[in-house]
């Protein structure tokens, strides 16, 4: 994430430029800043034989991941970014390519723990901004609550295979990644994963869906149809 903060420093500039500064903080302060960020670095550390997970505890990681996003969040403000849409990490314990790491090819019970960590730090970390930069907005969603509904209650959804893939080769169609030479499910719209990690399109329209006009219970304190009329 810190690099495209880096690069949205230069978009900020060119912005600048071109509509003043004025003008650069009047069409900032009302657009959208969308980050989803978190599943990636804890694949990272909960993947066997990480090398990050010799270096910190599980606690020291989550940690230095909140701290870093608040910072860079501090980063986009005083960049005039004032409305966030922020996500929480899924249920990564659950995907195909962990589920795998298993005898059973149940949930890696370990990985879901920490990511509901993370995401109790993250919302209290984004209450505690909203005290410390007054003008700054933001909507939370919550893609752990949605994904574990979703995989204890999948026939409400549509859904038949929440465990295996739908693109890739071997053990949960998780070994091998969805590339050229991988066989894919005959319904694509059935299955929760596309691939070894990523949700399938219809999921990701569930998502969508429910980040925009969602309730309090998946999206909140607003969800961005409201964020987006302030």
């Amino acid at each position: 994430m810190t690099q495209q903060v880096d690069y949205f420093a230069l978009v900020h500039d060119h912005l600048v430029q071109q509509l003043g500064s004025d003008g650069a903080r009047a069409h900032l302060a009302k657009s959208l800043f969308v980050i989803v960020i978190g599943s990636n670095d804890l694949f990272a550390y909960f993947h066997n034989n990480s090398k990050v997970s010799k270096k910190y505890t599980p606690q020291q990681y989550i940690d230095l991941m909140a701290s870093t996003f608040k910072q860079l969040i501090k980063r986009l403000y005083g960049m005039e970014a004032r409305k966030l849409v922020v996500t929480g990490v899924g249920v990564i314990g659950c995907c195909p390519a962990r589920r795998k790491e298993t005898a059973t090819s149940e949930c890696k019970v370990e990985a879901n723990d920490w990511s509901t960590k993370y995401n109790d730090g993250l919302k209290l970390l984004l209450q505690d901004l909203k005290l410390d930069l007054s003008e700054i907005n933001y909507c939370y969603f919550d893609t752990y609550g949605v994904m574990n509904n979703i995989i204890r209650n999948p026939q409400t959804y549509g859904i038949i295979e929440t465990k295996e893939a739908c693109c890739g080769l071997g053990n949960m169609k998780a070994d091998v990644p969805c590339i050229p030479i991988a066989t894919y499910c005959s319904n694509r719209r059935d299955h929760l994963f596309w691939d070894r990690v990523h949700p399938t399109e219809i999921m990701s329209s569930l998502f969508a869906n429910l980040l925009y006009n969602g309730t309090q219970e998946v999206t909140f304190p607003i969800n961005v149809e409201q964020l987006a009329k302030l």
